[in-house]
């Protein structure tokens, strides 16, 4: 058992009138002595579930990013002086809505913009669809690479996703916390602010409650990153709605623009398509790259055009929607599509061979 834990847990964890915050440093050790398994399990349980009923402050969520920062993967810089798009979802998926962020993340590399994503498994409490499924229903096995592989294909292909299991296997641990506890702890936000990427970067995080997004902003603004934005999309994510007006919050040095826009305003309708298999969406994303028309498709460039336009590739979110469709009609963004699987494959194998040989 650790004694300097157990201070901590009992600092958050004393009750309504007595509990205190932590500091940044006390929040840091905390996270990291829990990812460490310093801290025993049922140290570790009872933090989780005392600091949420607590709720976590911008400055205890600033330590356990330091710590995140210090032990999980890192992705190195690419060779381009482009900014990464690093878009943060709630590990635990989407269960009502169905996902867009790959084929954005598809049509965007296409655009010439290097994204990164990141993500797990299924995942209490939730279980709902990860985007990691969805890239293995078409064909690519981002799961097989190592780090090094993903800073590689982030480079040449635009493309890279950070699997936890594999390169964060220390987060990965506490996942099943989740499902005992049975509520989702404060370590989920943190999943919205985590950046693996080492370089200049625009960081994009999901959230539903206002505090959420109160707490993001003000821990980056602690750790002095000012090129993010903020996204109320479906379920968490990053992903533009249809059905409901966006709130966005867009943050540049030490500029801050809300902005409110709705689908409806750019000749959408305001139809959310549902959640489905991975296989399904899958068939739809390979349907929406072919440029048929589908609810789905109405989706993809809403949240294309919206993200070339937060980008920067166009000076107005219409000729950013456009664009968007230019890209999928050309049929760059299928090309993208094999592009990545390609290179999948291609460092896969060489992976696969790498270990066999070690």
């Amino acid at each position: 058992m650790s004694t300097e834990f157990r201070e901590l847990l009992r600092k958050v964890g004393s009750g309504t009138h007595t509990s205190k915050s932590l500091t940044r440093k006390e929040a840091q050790s905390a996270t990291v002595m829990m990812l460490e398994g310093i801290a025993t399990p049922a140290q570790i349980g009872a933090f989780m579930i005392a600091h949420r009923i607590k709720r976590p402050t911008s400055e205890e969520i600033a330590g356990m990013l330091d710590a995140y920062k210090l032990l999980g993967a890192k992705v190195e810089a690419i060779a381009s002086d482009r900014k990464v798009l690093v878009l943060g979802s709630p590990y635990d998926g989407r269960s009502k809505t169905a996902p867009v962020s790959p084929i954005t993340a598809i049509v965007l590399a296409a655009a010439g913009i290097p994204v990164l994503m990141h993500g797990g498994d299924r995942m209490p409490t939730k279980e709902g669809l990860p985007f990691i499924e969805i890239w293995q229903a078409l064909g690519c096995q981002w799961q097989e690479l190592n780090i090094d592989q993903v800073q590689q294909n982030l480079e040449t292909k635009n493309f890279g996703f950070v699997y936890l299991p594999k390169h964060f296997p220390l987060a990965q641990s506490l996942v099943t916390y989740r499902e005992q506890i049975g509520k989702r702890p404060p370590f989920a936000t943190l999943e919205l602010m985590w950046s693996p990427y080492q370089g200049k970067q625009l960081i994009v995080s999901g959230f539903v409650h206002p505090p959420t997004e109160t707490n993001i902003c003000e821990a980056f603004a602690q750790h002095g990153i000012t090129e993010f934005a903020t996204v109320k999309g479906w379920e968490g994510s990053v992903d533009l709605p249809r059905s409901r007006t966006a709130i966005i919050g867009i943050h540049h040095g030490e500029q801050f623009q809300r902005l409110t826009i709705s689908a409806r305003q750019y000749g959408f309708s305001v139809v959310d398509p549902a959640i489905a298999t991975a296989e399904e969406i899958a068939t739809n994303i390979i349907s929406a790259l072919k440029n048929e028309p589908s609810e789905y498709l109405n989706s993809v460039l809403w949240n294309c055009g919206f993200y070339l336009w937060l980008y920067g590739m166009n000076a107005e979110i219409s000729e950013a929607i456009a664009h968007a469709q230019e890209i999928i009609s050309s049929g760059r963004a299928w090309q993208k599509l094999e592009d990545l699987r390609n290179s999948n494959y291609t460092l896969g194998k060489s992976g696969n061979a790498s270990a066999t040989a070690a």
